[in-house]
């Protein structure tokens, strides 16, 4: 037998031994306890989710990706899903009840707080962080999965920090759920149920990414595990659809967008004339608005403006609004020196310039 073959028994073995590791009893009810404590609704799991909704809320509002970050560290909502999670494998009817009692408060409240401080504040419109909460894909759905399956490692995993895979989980449940009370606060509810999908495919994903982490170290040896994994799997391959159809938009406005650009610079007159700085599309709009901020030594005018959105219309197939923020380019040099005539002589002098 060849050596790669010899290696990839061992390979295989090695992943069964994996598979079929037997854990001690007493650790099972060591982490039972651990998820049941962390599982409970008391005052410091209320405290911290006010904190960190009220800091997510604001920090949305404000636009600042550094303040949302800052409340995603304190959330609280990873300790209870990944009781969930052990208590859907395992049958454990007081701790599935528990965990879901204080996911479901925790997010009651969320949205609460945050619909409260979006009627408080009164800000017309929502900045770039609130709509990109708005149209989860299968990229967030992604992102959810891997960051369940940290989650879930770290807890039976003592050579993990439990405070790496708190923060990834965290990055994914805050933000949407006050995006949900900010668009209820406006009267949007293409916004909330946008948020409140991505909320569900975070929620979802890392649920199931922790109960098959916990199926396969051994921790969940219940009869009743492969059915809560088969639960766990049809109601992830649900938002399955949704997110689908949302990540092939995703590509197709990323494609277009590509084209847009390449139509702008290559094929247009105004564009040979200017700089391109920067371009963004707000797909949210209706018909979409493209942003377009460049360097121009003379000024852009509507009628250019109303041509190139012609253009666009006829080479894309669909309208778009032009938006250009146009700084002006002004060519600034050192003083030159003064130009000096040669002196005449002054009987050659204009007469009225002759010396009195």
């Amino acid at each position: 037998m060849s050596r790669i073959g010899q290696r990839s028994i061992r390979v295989q073995q090695r992943f069964h031994n994996f598979v079929q590791h037997q854990i001690q009893p007493l650790h099972i009810e060591v982490v039972r306890a651990e998820l049941l404590l962390e599982s409970h609704l008391d005052v410091a799991y209320l405290a911290l989710i006010i904190s960190s909704c009220t800091i997510a809320t604001l920090g949305l509002l404000a636009n600042s990706v550094a303040v949302i970050i800052g409340a995603m560290i304190i959330a609280p909502l990873m300790q209870p899903i990944r009781g969930l999670a052990f208590a859907a494998m395992e049958g454990e009817v007081t701790l599935f009840r528990k965990a879901l009692i204080s996911i479901a408060v925790g997010t009651a409240l969320a949205i609460g707080i945050s619909w409260s401080l979006g009627h408080l504040t009164g800000i017309p419109a929502f900045g770039s962080e609130i709509l990109a909460r708005s149209k989860p894909n299968l990229l967030d759905l992604g992102i959810a999965v891997a960051a369940g399956g940290i989650s879930g490692y770290a807890k039976v995993q003592p050579k993990i920090s439990g405070s790496l895979a708190g923060t990834a989980i965290a990055v994914a449940l805050m933000p949407p759920i006050c995006v949900v009370g900010l668009g209820l606060s406006h009267g949007d509810w293409l916004l909330s149920w946008g948020a409140t999908l991505l909320y569900l495919t975070n929620l979802l994903g890392i649920t199931l990414s922790c109960m098959i982490i916990f199926f396969i170290v051994g921790y969940a040896a219940s009869p009743r595990a492969k059915t809560a994994l088969l639960w766990g799997a049809f109601l992830t391959v649900v938002l399955v659809i949704p997110l689908g159809l949302s990540f092939i938009e995703l590509v197709r406005q990323a494609q277009l967008e590509t084209s847009l650009k390449r139509a702008l610079l290559n094929r247009t007159i105004t564009f040979q004339r200017v700089d391109l700085v920067q371009i963004k599309t707000n797909w949210l709009a209706n018909p979409p608005e493209i942003n377009l901020t460049v360097r121009a030594q003379e000024s852009i005018t509507p009628r250019q403006v109303s041509l190139l959105e012609d253009f666009i219309k006829r080479e894309m197939g669909q309208p778009f609004n032009l938006i250009f923020a146009v700084s002006q380019v002004e060519e600034v040099r050192r003083e030159a020196p003064p130009i000096r005539l040669p002196k005449l002589p002054e009987d050659k002098l204009p007469e009225d310039k002759l010396p009195e």
